[in-house]
């Protein structure tokens, strides 16, 4: 036994999680940990290839799918989304982000690829969830652990271009719609769903077998029950193997549509850590994957943040480690968390990626215990 099996053991024990994966890896040197069961009833043991719903840890993906466009010539960073996304071609904003939803004002500029890479749009979440323009915006973003709810990303497009920009583009980060709009911007651009797109151009070159927006009946076995904190402070059933992603639903998340194992994410880690080459195959260029794991957030727009972020920066699609705030925050760091209780990172300076998969969701964007204890184990 090692130290991490103990320390996920014990959330296990005392009744805090059902199961979890747990894995670190440097180059060839892999451990991967599995612990408790696949539910609350004890069905089956978790398994090192176990499935999870990863929610937020999809948005690295979403936004490596972005930039094989950009690499492509296809799209540019500078370039208005409003040519592949019309609904958005002429957004207002609230003149102050306190202001009323009817007192607007035009956009300065107009949202660009980067603007969504950076999710600085306009649109998203802020620290302040009561202002005006946010209650707006959470009509249209439902929570992400309801997707079926969701319409279609045209219908989705449309409520959303009614909804008041909270900030003008590029001026603040706003956590969450960004990747959302990229699932859609990909679509638009390649001409095929997200989830086509992913699994031919992602998935299957790097052999994420078992990532995908859906699990079929085949797999299901291995596929986890997800579960919220109850009333007393244990875990409520929230959905089964049987349930929302036993098919796809008729919104592609690029936020957090995804089901994946450690392993897969672990594939996609490579990829970055290998400057996107596998296999001897180019999937991104070098230039894409330095964008993608740098910070591009100024102080200030940081600090407007320290809800999501703690005073951290953010990349494309995944929070990027600016300041050593904890034994863990090693500056580079990259990757993000997920509300349905997952959280992947990766250290291009050393190699590393961590990986930890619950089936607990968090109550709020603050990380729970379980993920601080695990990031501080393998720091």
């Amino acid at each position: 036994m090692t130290a991490l099996h103990d320390l996920l053991r014990r959330y296990v024990d005392d009744g805090t999680l059902p199961g979890a994966v747990g894995l670190v890896a440097r180059g060839d040197d892999v451990e991967v940990v599995a612990v408790g069961s696949v539910d609350t009833d004890g069905s089956a043991p978790m398994t090192r290839d176990s499935i999870f719903r990863i929610a937020s840890i999809t948005k690295p993906i979403t936004a490596a799918a972005v930039l094989m466009l950009v690499d492509e010539g296809r799209i540019g960073l500078d370039d208005p989304v409003d040519a592949w996304l019309p609904e958005l071609s002429k957004p207002l904003a609230v003149r102050t982000p306190a202001a009323p939803v009817d007192d607007l004002v035009p956009v300065a500029r107009p949202i660009t690829v980067e603007d969504l890479l950076s999710s600085r749009t306009g649109w998203g979440f802020p620290s302040d969830f009561s202002l005006p323009a946010v209650q707006a915006l959470f009509e249209v973003q439902k929570d992400g652990r309801t997707l079926r709810s969701w319409p279609d990303p045209d219908t989705w497009l449309r409520l959303l271009a009614q909804v008041p920009l909270l900030y003008q583009p590029g001026e603040a980060w706003l956590y969450g719609t960004s990747s959302d709009l990229q699932g859609i911007l990909v679509s638009r651009v390649s001409g095929s769903t997200l989830p086509e797109f992913m699994a031919e151009r992602i998935f299957e070159p790097l052999g994420m077998k078992d990532t995908a927006f859906e699990v079929p009946a085949a797999k299901r076995d291995r596929f986890t029950s997800s579960y919220t904190i109850g009333p007393d402070g244990t875990p409520t059933l929230a959905d089964t193997p049987d349930g929302d992603w036993s098919s796809v639903p008729a919104f592609h998340s690029g936020g957090g549509g995804l089901v994946s194992t450690a392993d897969d994410w672990l594939a996609f880690a490579r990829l970055l850590l290998a400057g996107g080459e596998t296999n001897g195959h180019r999937l991104l260029s070098p230039t894409s994957v330095s964008r993608m794991t740098t910070n591009h957030l100024m102080a200030a727009q940081r600090d407007s943040a320290s809800l999501f972020l703690e005073g951290q920066g953010w990349g494309y699609g995944g929070a990027v480690d600016v300041t050593p705030a904890t034994p863990w925050n090693v500056p580079d760091r990259y990757g993000w968390v997920g509300g349905t209780g997952t959280t992947a990172h990766l250290i291009p300076t050393t190699g590393k990626v961590t990986i930890l998969l619950t089936q607990l969701a968090m109550t709020d964007p603050t990380p729970p215990p379980v993920m601080r204890d695990f990031w501080r184990a393998t720091a």
